[in-house]
């Protein structure tokens, strides 16, 4: 993988990890997000116009792309508001460079690499751990956070393709703009005006840009190595988030969680030197 390859998919590591502790610690999950992905739209626009181009063959990947963010990021806040990050978010991020791996082994008529195999086991076992043998949390919490992980890995295959028919940021802006106004009128039919306004917050706000900014630097990697690669090297901020989670306080879960986020990491490094 390289250099600069790498480099950006850890700031992206660093930066989602930041946008999802902001995003799960919102009273209304949904109202938060609906927020934040205007925001965002409304940040990066103008960049996005100064470095614009986009050709006609790049609408069917932005039109998949946009429907699979749009259903992850409404997963992802019903996820975050009836299970705690620390258990949703290392399965999600976990199990979607798995989902990589094995869609595009099947599509290249391959076999993954003993390293990559090994990485698929420890990162198995790290959702197990994180989860916990005896887990209060229900089915359905891992259901929520497997099918978080099934998303990113479907729109992280579809973008490594569209985003060769355009400059990253104007597919990006697209892309989430998109979803952005689906879910926020989604959120203003359910929630309705007043819990949108009082949603809007600095949180939301930085969460926006977070979120926004994140991507646009996986986008750029992705242009410079595999998807399964950057899709390894991204999910790193599974530690980044536990860490924050553990040193701060804000979720004690025990030992439990940092070892399982612990071996998921180990499990993404070993797939993205297969």
């Amino acid at each position: 993988m390289p250099l600069d390859a790498l480099l950006l998919a850890l700031a992206a590591a660093f930066v989602h990890a930041g946008w999802n502790l902001l995003l799960s610690g919102s009273q209304d999950t949904h109202s938060a997000t609906a927020v934040a992905l205007l925001a965002g739209a409304v940040v990066f626009a103008p960049v996005a116009v100064l470095t614009w181009r986009l050709e006609g063959s790049a609408w069917p990947y932005i039109a998949a792309s946009s429907a699979l963010e749009l259903l992850y990021l409404v997963l992802l806040a019903t996820a975050y508001a009836a299970a705690a990050m620390g258990f949703v978010y290392p399965i999600a991020r976990g199990s979607a460079p798995v989902l990589v791996l094995i869609v595009g082994s099947v599509a290249a008529a391959g076999r993954p690499s003993a390293a990559a195999a090994c990485g698929v086991v420890l990162i198995a076992a790290g959702i197990v751990v994180v989860r916990g043998l005896r887990s209060a949390s229900s089915p359905r919490d891992l259901a929520l956070a497997l099918s978080v992980g099934a998303c990113i890995a479907g729109y992280t295959l579809v973008d490594k393709h569209g985003v060769t028919h355009g400059n990253p940021l104007a597919y990006l802006q697209v892309v989430f703009s998109i979803a952005a106004v689906g879910y926020f009128a989604g959120a203003c039919r359910a929630r309705g005006l007043p819990a949108i306004r009082a949603a809007v917050n600095p949180s939301s706000l930085a969460a926006g840009i977070g979120f926004f900014g994140s991507y646009a630097l996986t986008l750029a990697a992705l242009r410079l190595a595999p998807a399964a690669t950057v899709a390894a090297v991204r999910e790193s901020s599974v530690v980044i988030a536990a860490a924050a989670l553990t040193f701060s306080g804000r979720e004690p879960g025990g030992r439990g969680r940092p070892a399982g986020a612990a071996l998921v990491a180990a499990g993404v490094a070993l797939i993205s030197l297969g």
